[in-house]
């Protein structure tokens, strides 16, 4: 269908309700009347009408980025209107942030260069057919960044393919994430060359502002970060939803927490300058209470590199970034590891009924297989996830990873309370809106960049595996 053809259809879809034909003052009170099926089909109609304006954004941010060459210098199309640049002449046009005037001109410049004889031509087809936004391919394209060499291209093209299909489920932050992380698993030698590179750019800056406040600014390497927002979280968790299932110990000093007077910019604060002060005379309980931070880092078995490392990249289980071999290999002088066997479709250990809750080794086992809350949308990491048991306990269920499924805390309440349910079928696990609401089941994806071991691109079959590795620091 020619494409402004296929605008104006979106844009009468859009336009046929009674109820937007007021003057624009009157907008915001004549859709506040409407009911909620109505308004959730506006937001569907406006999404499919802001995709098709995305890609003309991009192909117009590309022509003009051709047509802003140095080598037309001061005859290109930007410098015309006094712009050095093309990224500068569209956000002073269009009123756009300076982020996003970057993400369309580089959209914008894989369009014209690549057409379909490009590594990413399929992805540029999905834009084309209004399956990607602009915004997904782009935080695809950024984080999957260029093969490292020809050969890899191939790989590369079905990595862009998978994660199209998956968009839908990521924000386009989660989307860049998963796109880095596969990136690492694609190429390990990359990785180890990225993280030292990065690594070299860690540093602490204190200063005093003028009104005489000491100020600090820390750029953390891909190993301490995750690390120090583990710390953070141990001492916030209870704040900001964690798991409800703990010991009566446990349960009081979250509520102590909850009750603190303290911000959690100042209980931030207070941690940090406590493991500054601490260091290694405190035990873990005196400074972070409840549950002693860690990062805990899974990878799969693989033979080493040239150079003796572990040959695979590893994943860190909240948040899903990667970590090259070397430092997999620190990771477990250090912290030791649990190992997890799955089967061929990622199904982890069974335990049966003799305990009702799920062990701390099925926890770790649902984390890799699971990435986080399984809820479409939801960006709960692992460590503020419940175990759900797919078939209630009440009914028979068995507490086996096989029926359990990770849920945070809103969700989980959510899924008892309003009648949702989860059935495990052969191929995963499907979620059921509650009866009576006309909606369709919906399947629950892993949001573990660990999924491509039991569903591997069709590249890296030998991806497939029946064990993983854990490994906490």
């Amino acid at each position: 269908m020619p494409f402004a053809t296929s605008l104006r259809e979106s844009v009468e879809g859009l336009t046929a309700l009674d109820a937007l034909d007021v003057d624009a003052s009157d907008l915001a009170a004549s859709v506040g009347r409407l009911d909620d099926d109505t308004v959730r089909t506006l937001i569907a109609h406006a999404g499919r009408v802001a995709r098709e304006i995305g890609v003309l954004q991009a192909v117009l941010a590309g022509v003009a980025a051709q047509r802003s060459s140095r080598e037309r210098g001061s005859g290109g199309l930007s410098a015309e209107t006094g712009h050095r640049t093309p990224v500068e002449m569209i956000q002073a046009t269009t009123g756009i942030t300076r982020a996003e005037a970057t993400r369309a001109v580089r959209v914008g410049e894989a369009l014209m260069g690549s057409g379909d004889a490009g590594w990413h031509g399929a992805l540029d087809r999905l834009l084309y057919d209004g399956a990607l936004s602009s915004a997904q391919y782009g935080a695809i394209l950024t984080g999957l960044g260029d093969p490292p060499t020809l050969g890899c291209a191939a790989a590369w093209a079905r990595g862009a393919e998978r994660l199209a299909g998956e968009a839908d489920q990521w924000s386009v932050e989660q989307l860049t994430a998963q796109a880095r992380t596969l990136r690492d698993m694609l190429d390990p030698a990359g990785a180890e060359e990225r993280f030292a590179r990065r690594f070299e750019r860690r540093s602490f800056r204190l200063w005093t502002d003028g009104e005489g406040f000491s100020r600090g600014s820390m750029v953390f390497d891909d190993e301490m970060g995750p690390w120090m927002r583990s710390v953070l979280d141990a001492a916030l968790r209870p704040r900001r939803g964690g798991p409800r299932f703990m010991t009566d110990a446990e349960r009081a000093e979250a509520a102590a927490l909850v009750d603190d007077a303290r911000s959690n910019e100042q209980l931030s604060y207070d941690v940090l300058v406590d493991v500054l002060r601490a260091g290694a005379l405190a035990t873990a309980k005196d400074v972070f209470g409840a549950r002693e931070p860690g990062v805990r880092v899974i990878v799969t078995e693989a033979p080493r590199d040239g150079l003796g490392r572990h040959g695979a990249t590893g994943i860190v289980e909240d948040g899903g970034s990667a970590l090259p071999g070397s430092v997999v290999d620190r990771a477990h002088c250090t912290g030791g590891r649990i190992r997890i066997e799955v089967d061929a479709a990622g199904t982890p250990l069974a335990v049966g009924r003799d305990e009702r809750l799920f062990t701390r080794a099925q926890r770790v086992a649902l984390a890799a297989r699971d990435g986080g809350c399984l809820w479409p949308g939801c960006e709960r990491p692992p460590s503020y996830c419940e175990a759900h048991h797919s078939v209630p306990w009440s009914e028979g269920g068995r507490t086996d990873t096989d029926e359990g499924v990770l849920l945070c805390r809103f969700h989980h309440l959510l899924l008892h309370n309003n009648g949702w349910r989860i059935e495990r079928v052969e191929a995963g696990f499907v979620l059921h809106a509650p009866p009576g609401s006309g909606r369709e089941p919906v399947p629950l994806r892993s949001k573990s960049p660990l999924r491509w071991l039991w569903d591997p691109p069709p590249d890296r079959a030998g991806w497939r595996t029946a064990g993983v590795h854990a490994r906490a620091s």
